[in-house]
């Protein structure tokens, strides 16, 4: 089997956890790894709005995977590791999501150089963050702090960071922890305070993995069933029928986070003005195997409690 993957430390970190388990549950099968360079990774430095394709569904979530899906279609890989936030809600006709393996801390961390959490930051620090969404929902607890762009992978962001490029910056903990960053063994002296989901909701998948395959292909499909995990698999589905029922068009900061336990499905949602000044939240549960329907349903409770208006305003803005 060959798995296809961007080639960010990340990305291979979470394509060889992929492959290490595929090769543990099936004994007699060899997995490969075969890196495939995308939009987003060509263009790392370059604002995200100006991507081709970040004006399109999903605000530009395919240019980390396009290039990989077409491999995949093309017969070149049999199937395709990716970060699902990066994921668009919509597929190309002939791939599917095979499995969603177990999903790691969805929340979102503060990185610093010094000891200081996010409500201890100096007034005027320096925060970088590469997320409309993240600085949304920071500027509405600290308006006083300034964000700033900061591009690249995890590494490079905070070496920029130790370096004084910033004072501190937000990236998710699922990353940091599968670096090896949360146990300290890569840090080089930085501090992480993970974000209580209440203050900043993570990015719809965040934390989880996608393992597409091609829809005819049974064989991997039937090999790759084995990592699937239904807990995360029912989180994921009511995030992202959050987001689709939103509009495909949506770029305003959006985010949610659904949580699973004893049959039940909580999900909590949220759109937001890019400058942190209008915010709308919404929360509600179904029963788990209800998750899509319960994300359509927060999602058309936003729209009516303000979101449409935040939406088509920043839209007229030419956002």
């Amino acid at each position: 089997m060959i798995l296809g993957t961007r080639g960010s430390p990340l990305a291979l970190t979470q394509t060889h956890w992929v492959r290490d388990r595929l090769m543990t549950a099936h004994s007699d099968l060899v997995v490969t790894v075969e890196i495939i360079r995308t939009t987003g990774d060509r263009n790392q430095l370059a604002p995200p709005r100006s991507l081709p394709g970040s004006k399109g569904p999903d605000g530009g979530k395919g240019i980390f995977v396009k290039e990989i899906e077409d491999g995949l279609l093309a017969g070149r890989i049999d199937a395709a590791v990716h970060s699902l936030k990066d994921l668009p809600t919509g597929q190309p006709p002939g791939l599917i999501v095979a499995a969603t393996p177990q999903r790691e801390d969805p929340r979102d961390a503060l990185v610093t150089r010094e000891e200081v959490a996010l409500e201890a930051l100096p007034r005027g620090a320096r925060v970088g963050t590469g997320s409309p969404r993240r600085a949304a929902q920071l500027r509405a607890v600290r308006p006083d702090l300034i964000f700033e762009p900061a591009r690249g992978n995890v590494d490079t962001r905070i070496r920029r960071m130790m370096g004084g490029a910033f004072d501190a910056v937000v990236l998710a903990v699922a990353g940091l922890s599968r670096l090896g960053y949360m146990r300290g063994t890569a840090s080089g002296g930085a501090f992480i305070h993970p974000i209580p989901e209440e203050i900043c909701l993570p990015a719809v998948g965040q934390g989880a993995l996608a393992i597409e395959t091609r829809e005819a292909d049974t064989r991997t499909r039937s090999l790759i069933s084995t990592l699937h995990d239904p807990v995360a698999a029912a989180e994921v589905a009511a995030e992202r029928a959050f987001l689709g029922a939103l509009g495909g068009g949506c770029r305003v900061p959006v985010a949610a986070l659904a949580r699973a336990t004893n049959g039940r499905l909580s999900l909590a949602g949220l759109v937001a003005s890019p400058d942190g000044s209008e915010i709308v939240k919404v929360r509600g549960e179904s029963a788990v195997d209800s998750a899509a329907d319960l994300g359509r349903r927060l999602a058309l409770e936003a729209l009516e409690l303000g979101a449409r208006a935040v939406i088509r305003r920043y839209e007229e803005s030419g956002g």
